[in-house]
């Protein structure tokens, strides 16, 4: 029976072993984590025991590899604009990809960079493509997952079409996707609040890159009005985008067995906010 795969991005602190046990906790059904500290470049390797014990704890509580979203660090920009800068960040990006092939998992999660005001978007877009060609082609079994941006300050991805140029200059398909983000859709211009204008932009998002890219999705709301290119999340049903939308998503089949990601402000209400959002299930 297909589901909906509802869960949070969980907390590593003591090992990432207890990113699945922090999940269930809160009756999650899916989970997000890094896999090292997201904001330093460099991180000591995942130890075997790291290794077995976050596998065991995934078999134990029925988390299954294709409903874990594992997010990059926010240091990396696979756009760079200039060599060093580049260099670096592609060679932490395929140490990523490289612990998630380890602990057995199938995607990775990643914003996909900045022009940093210093080449077009277009460039840093074809840039971002060359980064996941050199990583895909040292590495095996991991599908690097393209995050939609709100498009504040120099990111680039806040449009479909970003994301579809950057998925047509990648050559192996079958292991690039895509995790929309409701907050930063919403901030980008892609209205979600009435059945209406939900049907379009998810219309124009299969039109112009396909659901069969659709690996897993961030469930906020957002603090600020619709294209205003500003990222700021609220917990779900409170912020500008109101409960409707998620009442949308949770009724569409569409969003079946992908893990649906909170990355809302308030960790001390993810529980209720799971429960919520089953509890809107018709």
């Amino acid at each position: 029976m297909n589901m909906k795969r509802i869960g949070a991005h969980f907390s590593i602190a003591g090992g990432v072993e207890n990113a699945p046990l922090n999940a269930k906790e809160t009756g999650a059904k899916a989970f997000a984590l890094f896999t090292k500290n997201q904001r330093q470049w460099k991180a000591k390797p995942l130890s075997e025991n790291n290794i077995e014990l976050f596998k065991e704890n995934c078999e134990k509580y029925g988390f299954l590899p294709q409903h874990i979203l594992p997010h990059d660090g926010y240091l990396i920009n696979l756009g760079h604009p200039e060599k060093e800068g580049l260099e670096r960040s592609r060679t932490a990006f395929l140490d990523e990809i490289q612990r998630c092939e380890k602990l057995g998992l199938i995607y990775l999660n990643f914003h996909p960079g900045s022009t940093l005001g210093k080449i077009t978007e277009e460039q840093c877009l074809k840039t971002v493509a060359e980064s996941i060609n050199i990583t895909l082609d040292k590495t095996n079994g991991v599908t690097a997952v393209i995050e939609n941006t709100a498009g504040q300050g120099n990111n680039v991805g806040y449009t479909f079409e970003h994301i579809a140029l950057i998925i047509d200059n990648v050559e192996d398909k079958d292991r690039i996707g895509v995790c929309l983000d409701t907050c930063h859709a919403f901030a980008s211009g892609y209205d979600l609040q009435t059945k209406t204008a939900f049907d379009r932009t998810f219309e124009k998002f299969d039109e112009i890159i396909s659901f069969k890219y659709l690996k897993g999705m961030h469930l906020n709301d957002s603090k600020r009005e619709l294209g205003s290119r500003i990222d700021r999340h609220e917990s779900i049903g409170t912020g500008k985008i109101g409960p409707n939308a998620f009442r949308f998503l949770m009724n569409d089949d569409r969003f079946d067995e992908i893990p649906l990601i909170l990355e809302t402000p308030n960790s001390e209400i993810w529980k209720d906010e799971i429960k919520l959002l089953y509890g809107l299930i018709e």
